[in-house]
């Protein structure tokens, strides 16, 4: 995933003019879909104490473990069976990847109730739901969320691969001020409907791999055609019927990456139903004027009427980035 001597350097600092060449329409989402990513080696979520003690090593949550005495990680199984399979039974000489830098070091086994233990929680796979927001016609590019998927400190989670299902919503835990509900959904991974290619702090895109010519076709709004006033946002609150749902557009950031909107739940209906913003809203497709403007990514928690969305042409620009 970076002439004379003077005329050289007087070239390096000028700012460089990049043009995005990014569709004009999209296909409309709104569905609820089920999330699952694999993680990039396996990824260090937290210590826990053995023998009433934290192990003492230089590995810290936010690390992943990409390799075992010389052997590739690539599952939870595989860290296992490299435990299980070490000789000499005291330490394990990794490899961690932390922050794109590659570090070899040793950490301890322990004997503990009949088993070899690191003092590590790890996983290697995160899953969840979200809200597809739109597909590019252009190369059946999906995005979904308008955020990354992170770990406990709410890093970028580096992928190795991932998928979107069909999802269907069972129930809705309303919000209320102070406290975030959610949707509760049940995910058929039988029924993939995409393949996750990137994970960034402008959402989750991959390939659209269902068919997607019944869905509404919208243009895409420039930055400069978002108004303040009167939008809708289209989620799923109950099975996987779609609706639309009325908000205001309270604010608008031309500048900052990914909070560009600031909006207000006014539909009725949707503030009986959720409370305002759950979570599983992140991606909710934005529409003002005829055109997809962008898609909601953030609930304020002590306000969970209000929340934040990023401009489409954000999350496609972000897409076309190496």
């Amino acid at each position: 995933m970076n002439k004379k001597l003077i005329t050289f350097l007087l070239a390096i600092l000028m700012p460089l003019s990049i043009t995005f060449a990014y569709t004009d329409k999209v296909y409309i989402g709104g569905e609820n879909v089920g999330i699952e990513v694999k993680t990039d080696g396996v990824l260090v979520v937290g210590l826990y104490k053995i023998n009433d003690i934290f192990i003492q090593n230089s590995v810290n949550p936010g690390d992943y473990i990409i390799e075992v005495n010389g052997n590739k990680i690539l599952s939870i199984n595989d860290f296992a069976n490299e435990i299980n399979n070490d000789e000499d039974k005291e330490s394990l000489d990794i490899k961690i990847r932390r922050n794109n830098k590659i570090i070899n070091t040793k950490i301890p086994l322990i004997y503990d109730n009949n088993e070899y233990k690191t003092g590590l929680y790890v996983k290697d796979e995160i899953t969840g739901i979200g809200t597809l927001s739109f597909i590019d016609p252009t190369n059946n590019n999906f995005f979904c969320l308008g955020h990354q998927i992170s770990d406990q400190s709410d890093d970028i989670v580096d992928i190795s691969s991932g998928s979107i299902y069909y999802s269907y919503i069972t129930d809705i835990n309303r919000s209320s001020n102070g406290n975030v509900g959610e949707k509760e959904a049940i995910t058929d991974d039988s029924n993939k409907y995409g393949t996750i290619n990137k994970n960034t702090n402008k959402g989750i895109f991959g390939t659209y791999e269902k068919d997607y010519s019944s869905k509404q076709i919208y243009e895409v709004a420039s930055k400069e055609e978002v108004r303040l006033g009167d939008a809708k946002l289209l989620t799923v609150t109950k099975n996987e019927e779609i609706k639309e749902y009325s908000i205001n557009i309270d604010s608008i950031d031309l500048n900052d990456s990914i909070k560009n909107m600031m909006f207000t739940v006014t539909d009725k209906e949707l503030i009986d139903n959720t409370g305002g913003i759950v979570q599983g809203m992140s991606g909710s497709p934005i529409i003002q004027n005829n055109k997809i403007i962008g898609v909601v990514t953030h609930v304020i928690i002590n306000d969970t009427k209000r929340g934040y969305a990023i401009f489409t042409v954000n999350m496609l620009e972000e897409a076309e980035k190496e």
